[in-house]
């Protein structure tokens, strides 16, 4: 069962985001609270959106899509931009993974979104595998940039 996150979801949905952070060697990156997340999801102008994927209604959720808008000038319209796709290992193979992603590709033609975007990790290969297998595209002729820490502070201060 996919579904839109409540607010009684954001403490599983915290606990999938550090489940993540540590499959991606970055725990010690991650300092998202339950309120923080709340405040995102729930406060009065949400940006950030969320699924939650259950085996049955009611039931423990045992995976997330957490995702926001962006935009294309190239195609006028906006997108989804895919922030976080996990699944507990011990629920992978269910099909909840293609299940959330459907629902996003849903929910952006639904709403004349052009695109879904995401990115992974390149030593990631079963995610990668599984992205193939659903017809997505690496998007490798771009190199992602970040600017945040000092360089981000310093920068402004200019």
């Amino acid at each position: 069962m996919i579904r839109r996150a409540t607010p009684e979801d954001v403490p599983a949905l915290v606990g999938l985001v550090y489940d993540l952070a540590e499959y991606e060697k970055a725990r010690h990156e991650c300092a998202l609270t339950d309120e923080q997340l709340h405040a995102s999801l729930f406060g009065p102008d949400p940006k950030v959106f969320a699924h939650v994927a259950q085996r049955d209604s009611g039931g423990e959720v045992l995976g997330c899509a957490i995702w926001f808008l962006n935009y294309s000038t190239w195609t006028g319209t906006h997108g989804i931009y895919l922030e976080d796709l996990y699944v507990k290992p011990e629920a992978r193979g269910l099909g909840l993974g293609k299940a959330l992603i459907t629902q996003l590709a849903r929910e952006a033609v639904a709403n004349g979104y052009r695109r879904v975007d995401w990115s992974v990790l390149d030593w990631n290969t079963p995610s990668i595998e599984f992205y193939d297998a659903l017809g997505a595209n690496p998007q490798d002729e771009w190199t992602g940039y970040r600017l945040t820490g000092e360089a981000l502070t310093r920068l402004a201060a200019r």
